[in-house]
């Protein structure tokens, strides 16, 4: 059974169809790829389907359960998480501060707990800090764990964010350009990490422009163009798909998806 399932999104900014039917089915442990030329549509389907957005029409099911228009913080707590194209890090907290923030979705106890020292709430810290120190070690980072995020570099700040968003302990993880800026180093390290969390069965969805990273990791892409599916299916499909080379990957690109 799909985790998650889009159908029928589209969405007007006032006489402009940004998205039009647009729709995909996901199972625990795949990898999705949505891809496609700049304004094609790919970050507004993104907000659509992590509740920054509401769509015109269609709906969003998570593990059979309508979530159309639900908040950020809902899904979260329903089991969705994402990370930003632009970086969300608190880079004057170290690394592990900022991975433990996204652990607010377990936490029980608030401020008055905090504020008095109470035995739930450092049981519930002590939770947080354990779980923090092995994501950071799961993404790498572990010897940084101390370190404040303003002085790290991209490529770690990169993991960092998958960590945190890790934190929330998802089933489904939304990726938007976790590649981008980086080097080849650095994009390798991502994409083994990718790989790795859709190896335990999460559900990862991406944007990204790396056709190299995207042929490799993907097991499902869809491409969007004028807002609309040009195409779907698996990377070997896609990269031979005559209207998909034309309209966004060219020639040499496709060829690349092989290397």
């Amino acid at each position: 059974m799909s985790i998650l399932t889009a159908a029928g999104i589209s969405i007007r900014f006032g006489g402009l169809t940004a998205l039009q039917d647009v729709g995909f089915a996901l199972n625990p442990g795949d990898v999705l790829s949505i891809i496609g030329p700049n304004g094609a549509g790919k970050t507004t389907l993104f907000n659509i389907v992590s509740g920054l957005y509401t769509p015109s029409s269609g709906s969003i099911h998570l593990d059979g359960k309508d979530i159309t228009n639900n908040s950020p913080e809902r899904l979260a707590r329903l089991g969705m998480s994402r990370t930003f194209q632009n970086l969300q890090i608190f880079f004057r907290m170290t690394a592990l501060e900022n991975v433990m923030t996204g652990r607010h979705r377990w936490e029980k106890t608030g401020v008055w707990g905090d504020l008095f020292a109470m035995p739930g709430t450092w049981r519930q810290n002590a939770e947080s800090r354990r779980v923090s120190l092995a994501l950071l070690e799961r993404v790498g980072l572990s010897g940084q764990a101390d370190t404040l995020a303003g002085n790290m570099s991209y490529g770690a700040l990169k993991r960092l964010e998958i960590a945190r968003a890790l934190a929330t302990e998802p089933r489904v993880l939304l990726l938007d350009e976790p590649a981008a800026g980086c080097n080849a180093v650095e994009t390798a390290e991502i994409d083994e990490l990718i790989q790795q969390v859709a190896r335990s069965g999460v559900a990862v969805v991406l944007v990204e422009h790396d056709m190299r990273l995207v042929m490799k990791i993907s097991s499902h892409i869809l491409v969007l163009a004028q807002g609309r599916t040009l195409a779907e299916g698996r990377p070997e499909f896609i990269r031979s798909h005559p209207e998909v080379i034309a309209a966004y990957l060219g020639a040499e690109a496709a060829g690349a998806g092989r290397a």
